[in-house]
């Protein structure tokens, strides 16, 4: 049974300027270090950045805000076969994830099984 369903879209302009303006401060707050250095492996970081960010806004969506859920307890991997998967450390629900990115927009859908 399908518990919740979270879409998010970010820009990835937006999360360009706000690491120009907090730097590794606004990494830190929200992604893990698997995360950061995942994203920084490609040319363009802000796009892989702006994706998890979705992801995580979708994921707090599709759980219905739970209390003490921060962005940073949500951790996108990629799977051996390259597909996305999260991770939350102490939930034990099944969670799709699809997500999407291009030049100027990220987009992530989650649904909560």
């Amino acid at each position: 049974m399908i518990e919740g369903i979270g879409v998010d879209i970010v820009s990835v302009d937006r999360i360009k300027r706000v690491y120009e303006r907090f730097g590794r401060k606004f990494l830190d707050r929200v992604f893990t270090e698997g995360e950061i250095a995942y994203s920084f492996s490609y040319s363009n970081p802000f796009c892989h950045l702006a994706a998890r960010f979705a992801v995580k806004e979708a994921v707090i969506k599709a759980l219905k805000k739970p209390s003490g859920l921060t962005l940073k307890h949500i951790e996108v991997k990629n799977n051996s076969d390259g597909s996305p998967e999260v991770k939350i450390e102490g939930l034990n629900r099944k969670i799709f994830v699809s997500l999407s990115h291009e030049k100027k927009y990220s987009v992530a859908m989650v649904i909560v099984i």
